[in-house]
């Protein structure tokens, strides 16, 4: 439905703006009828071709502010009105509009947030859930808002380790491309005056920017459907339990995956454990969150553990993706009762691992990038210049 700013008065003449949800206009002066005011101005807002979406960093704000005023004794519906009118994302600010009305028409906050799942997941939801009924919902949105940035932290820490192969892949890329296309041919209009025989290099490096030019194309188009086909194959349950296997088995990459999803694993069923969610409620949404097939695969083989009546040790070790000393502090917490704190300890540990993790993969890749880029685009400099060499020892 469009939204409509409208200027109104009081009964006192003192003037009064505000934004209303309706049909159409006649819906909103009805609206400002029932508030006992008199409208002044009724315009609708255009509509947003591009709507912002709502960030990471807008739900953390949206728990912290929330977590101090629900704290500092504020009601729950003056809370929801204050984050609405401070909220500069106008998605997010529709969003908190209708949570605010549903719970002043008597639902929970977590039924509320539960109608926006694309903004609200099920852990935050279910987190929220618990908080309400244990009284503690201050406490809870604190502790949400902290989970939130470590793992936008974390996230962010594995986007920096991977941005810097991709551009350097995608700039030499770009330059061997500019090579085979406009640099080789002009090379090779001036072999051709040599009468002699190219050499092997230098002939290999001409045949192959004959046949970019030629079928460039079919070599752009392919690409585009090799991109397209992966994507096609990963949306498939078993390209997507494939592929998430495979990258945790890189030699690299999958070791960094790997302390990762041991990090956000201990670190989310922390959190829902510390806020009184139900261990089998945490597990279900654990995995459904865990972003890999396999690690998703490993948390519902403990969950079923744990409803026969089992421990957690045997089905995590018998997964092989958690490692050893993983598997044996969680044995220690579930005989200690004390599972969340030591699944606090892990993730904090785990935190550094993926740290220094990220440190020697960077300074890893940083030769390897090099030699890369030295080889390939060293070598078709060297080859094209092989001829001319030759001529130079022809001539002496």
């Amino acid at each position: 439905m469009p939204i409509y700013d409208w200027k109104a008065t009081d009964n006192k003449g003192k003037t009064q703006t505000g934004e209303h949800e309706a049909e159409n206009e006649a819906a909103v002066r009805m609206h400002l009828q029932r508030m006992r005011l008199t409208p002044v101005k009724i315009k609708k807002q255009p509509k947003d071709l591009f709507p912002p979406k709502v960030t990471n960093d807008d739900i953390i704000i949206f728990a912290r502010q929330f977590s101090t005023m629900i704290d500092a004794g504020l009601p729950l519906v003056q809370c929801l009105e204050i984050l609405y009118s401070q909220s500069e994302n106008s998605t997010f600010k529709r969003i908190l509009k209708k949570t605010k009305e549903s719970v002043e028409g008597g639902s929970t906050l977590a039924d509320a947030l539960r109608e926006f799942p694309d903004t609200f997941d099920e852990l935050f939801v279910n987190m929220i859930e618990a908080g309400e009924s244990g009284g503690i919902l201050d406490t809870i949105l604190n502790r949400l808002s902290g989970y939130l940035e470590k793992s936008a932290k974390l996230k962010a820490k594995i986007k920096g380790a991977m941005m810097y192969p991709i551009i350097v892949l995608c700039i030499s890329a770009i330059v061997i491309g500019i090579i085979l296309v406009f640099v080789i041919p002009v090379f090779e209009e001036m072999f051709a005056g040599f009468g002699k025989a190219l050499p092997v290099p230098t002939q290999l490096v001409v045949t192959i920017s004959d046949y970019t030019i030629n079928n460039i194309h079919i070599i752009i188009i392919g690409l585009i459907g090799l991109i397209y086909g992966y994507r096609q194959f990963y949306k498939t349950d078993f390209g997507n339990r494939l592929m998430d296997n495979v990258f945790l088995k890189l030699p690299v990459f999958g070791l960094l995956i790997r302390k990762v999803s041991v990090a956000k694993f201990t670190r989310t069923l922390s959190t829902m454990l510390g806020s009184g969610v139900s261990i089998l409620d945490a597990l279900d949404i654990v995995a459904k969150t865990a972003g890999n097939k396999t690690i998703e695969s490993a948390v519902y083989k403990v969950r079923s553990s744990i409803e026969e009546g089992s421990s957690m040790v045997e089905p995590l070790s018998e997964s092989g993706v958690f490692p050893s000393m993983v598997v044996q502090m969680i044995g220690v917490g579930e005989s200690t009762g004390a599972l969340d704190s030591m699944l606090e300890k892990i993730a904090n540990f785990y935190d550094d691992e993926v740290d220094q993790a990220v440190d020697n993969m960077t300074t890893m890749i940083e030769p390897l990038m090099i030699g890369f880029l030295g080889i390939t685009i060293g070598g078709l400099v060297v080859a094209m210049y092989l001829p001319v060499f030759q001529m130079a020892g022809s001539i002496e």
